[in-house]
């Protein structure tokens, strides 16, 4: 928690001291209740039964049998309950070229005019190539939407906190350049070949059609998990900020600074390599899609008119908001002093 608090502190600190730019492009704050599809909750699953339909996309996980049985405290020792999953809408991801701005807020902060070298935009990958690359920034930002609303606060499997801005790229070094990445990203180096690179070919064809392949977590789609920067090379605008926000995923998983929701009924677990099939992710700016995708699905499903040239109803285009999906199991209707420490990214430990 002392981590958490740490971070929030600096954020909070580079907010109060620097100015707001008055020539930053305007926007409004996402509505949780219009602007989440809602209905990508489902499939509900208790003991083992899958109670509501109605989502385009789920996965395996371990609420298959009624009975759940977690380690608890002295003298206690376990806790007996009812194995329960759904999809909770519990993070955003900003991708945008304008480094400081956050269209989810609808403002923008100076930074002495360090902005330019941070900031975001389709370019040329090399002058004898016209092969072409994209650039943006992310954060992510704590937001659990059950609590901020004030629905199921008693609730064990939901996570009791609010909003937040959790982690800014700015700030990392280690977005910006692919060689530094290499720190915690060894492992590139055995995918930066064609043939790893045209099995991503398979995960396209099948993540199209709601089946992502977990074997093969270097690829998000057709673009490639590596490296965790902001760049990727994709010209296709939205294609390339639906890839950095996946990324922004991996890469917070490789860290430890968050951990998976989906693979234990007892507690959240600590994935580096991350199990992508977690993970939907729907636009809710410069426009709003009601329907989540797998990660790595192509934008021609969604990308329709979602990032127009002009500057539409909820924003300006060139900036992304897309809300988090993550798979939700646990062992609910059975309470420890336990489940009074809450499952939370950034917070410095795992329950």
């Amino acid at each position: 928690m002392k981590t958490n608090r740490v971070i929030a502190a600096v954020i909070a600190g580079i907010l109060v001291a620097t100015p707001v730019r008055a020539e930053m492009k305007s926007g409004d704050f996402m509505n949780p209740i219009t602007d989440v599809a809602w209905q990508e909750i489902f499939p509900i699953k208790i003991g083992g039964i899958s109670m509501f339909g109605g989502s385009n996309y789920d996965t395996d996980d371990p609420a298959d049998f009624p009975i759940c049985i977690c380690p608890a405290p002295p003298p206690m020792f376990i806790k007996v309950g009812i194995s329960m999953s759904f999809w909770e809408p519990a993070r955003l991801i900003e991708t945008v070229a304008t480094p400081y701005y956050f269209p989810n807020m609808g403002f923008g902060i100076s930074m002495g005019g360090t902005e330019g070298f941070l900031s975001g935009k389709n370019q040329e990958m090399n002058n004898a190539s016209n092969e072409q690359s994209s650039f943006a920034q992310a954060h992510y930002m704590i937001f659990a939407v059950w609590s901020m609303l004030g629905l199921l606060v008693d609730f064990v499997c939901v996570e009791q906190s609010g909003f937040d801005i959790a982690y800014l790229t700015e700030l990392d070094p280690l977005w910006q350049d692919d060689e530094l990445a290499f720190i915690i990203q060894p492992e590139a180096l055995l995918f930066a070949n064609q043939y790893a690179q045209m099995a991503c070919m398979s995960d396209s064809a099948s993540v199209n059609t709601y089946s992502p392949l977990d074997p093969l977590f270097w690829c998000i789609g057709n673009n490639s998990a590596y490296p965790m920067t902001g760049h990727v090379g994709d010209e296709n605008l939205i294609q390339a900020n639906a890839t950095i926000a996946a990324r922004m995923i991996f890469k917070l998983a490789r860290e430890m600074l968050i951990c998976d929701t989906g693979i234990d009924l007892c507690g959240c677990q600590p994935t580096p390599i991350w199990q992508k099939s977690h993970y939907k992710m729907h636009a809710a700016r410069p426009t709003v899609r009601q329907i989540a995708y797998p990660v790595g699905k192509s934008q021609f499903f969604y990308g329709s008119n979602l990032n127009p040239s002009f500057k539409g109803p909820k924003g300006p285009g060139d900036e992304f908001l897309w809300v988090l999906f993550r798979k939700r199991a646990c062992c609910a209707f059975s309470y420890t002093m336990m489940d009074s420490i809450p499952i939370d990214d950034l917070s410095g430990g795992l329950p």
